[in-house]
């Protein structure tokens, strides 16, 4: 693979989702089905990550996109545009700045926004780039302004202007740099400014995966990296209750495969996957103990709402942000919560998973 060059950098407490103990929605980071990055995922995942486009799983049209714009850029002997991935947390985006890298058969250089906090700590990077390297920015909406309008520049014109001294005396010096490739990673991309997302020449959405795609996902984890003996129905199973994330997909596997090594043979079948996942609070949608939890008080507690956040939060024993932030999204995905000018209300895919039949008139599910 190509040589990746990571700059480490010790961030400011609270900054960065998955550090600490818990991430900025307030779920603690040892959740089964925390999408966020967590301590000690990242020397498996390493291994765990595809080394190609051809290897890479699910996607299929950002891959198709990514290799027309790799191979047009290889045939003409110049630097790729640059790349701006966008999409929820877990889905690939770390892989794909790699697996460019690999393709052009350069290094790749890694760090993120909130730690480019002065254009200063940009310079000295983008100044110790090789022609054709990737320079990727992860959460790339968190850069620092200063920062940000310093990355214009080198993006179009590919120089920085360094400011030497302070006050009147002050002068600017152009500095070349070598041509790059910048890819960024958001998973916000509403956050971007206009003149940075303009800057970007191919964006590209991913998309959640598919149970087909991630029980694929999974049998690779399986055999390939953990050399676990695992069933097609044990993959599709923790393939479906993985949110449709490969990184919670990879996650849960570990789980169940700690739980067929403790309590069996090792070879994960449907009934210990089922089990384990069991034992790990994961249902059959994906739901934990917390989501559980403020169906419970929306459905049981309030007769299906409309119940505001700041009145589910106080049930459930949370800040009004963890269940805004972190219990809503796949909630309402999941088509069994609505959000309606007078607050949260429940959908008959929520009365039936709290085992109740939904009143009439009430919001139909997406089931």
């Amino acid at each position: 693979m190509a040589d990746v060059e990571k700059t480490e950098f010790n961030l400011p407490a609270g900054k960065g989702p998955g550090r600490g103990g818990a991430h900025a929605g307030g779920r603690p980071t040892d959740s089964a089905i925390d999408a966020n990055a967590q301590a000690g995922d990242n020397d498996l995942e390493t291994n765990l990550r595809p080394k190609s486009l051809e290897e890479f799983i699910g996607q299929p049209k950002v891959r198709n996109q990514l290799d027309l714009v790799l191979t047009g850029a290889r045939n003409r002997g110049v630097a790729p545009d640059h790349v701006l991935l966008s999409g929820p947390p877990g889905l690939g985006k770390t892989t794909m700045a790699m697996i460019i890298a690999q393709e052009l058969g350069t290094s790749l250089r890694m760090t993120s926004g909130p730690a480019l906090e002065r254009a200063g700590d940009l310079a000295a990077m983008l100044s110790n780039l090789m022609e054709g390297d990737v320079l990727f920015i992860d959460e790339i909406h968190r850069i620092a302004r200063p920062a940000e309008e310093m990355l214009y520049m080198a993006m179009e014109d590919f120089r920085i202007d360094v400011i030497v001294g302070k006050g009147p005396g002050a002068t600017s010096i152009p500095l070349e740099i070598a041509p790059f490739t910048l890819v960024g990673a958001t998973t916000r991309s509403g956050m971007l400014t206009g003149p940075l997302r303009d800057r970007f020449g191919f964006t590209a959405q991913m998309e959640y995966y598919d149970v087909p795609d991630l029980t694929r996902v999974v049998t690779r984890a399986a055999k390939k990296f953990l050399n676990v003996s695992i069933n097609h129905d044990a993959a599709e199973e923790i393939a479906s209750r993985s949110r449709g994330t490969p990184r919670i997909a990879n996650r849960l596997l570990r789980r169940v495969r700690d739980f067929a090594e403790v309590y069996s043979d090792g070879h994960v079948d449907l009934g210990a996957a089922k089990a384990a996942l069991l034992l790990f609070d994961v249902d059959e949608r994906g739901l934990d103990r917390l989501d559980r939890a403020v169906l419970n008080v929306l459905v049981k507690g309030h007769g299906g709402g409309p119940v505001g956040v700041s009145t589910l939060a106080i049930a459930v024993g949370e800040e009004p942000s963890t269940v805004e932030e972190v219990c809503e999204p796949y909630l309402v995905r999941a088509g069994m919560i609505a959000r309606t000018g007078r607050g949260r209300v429940a959908t008959a895919a929520a009365w039936r998973h709290v085992g109740l039949e939904p009143p009439e008139g009430t919001i139909g599910g997406y089931e």
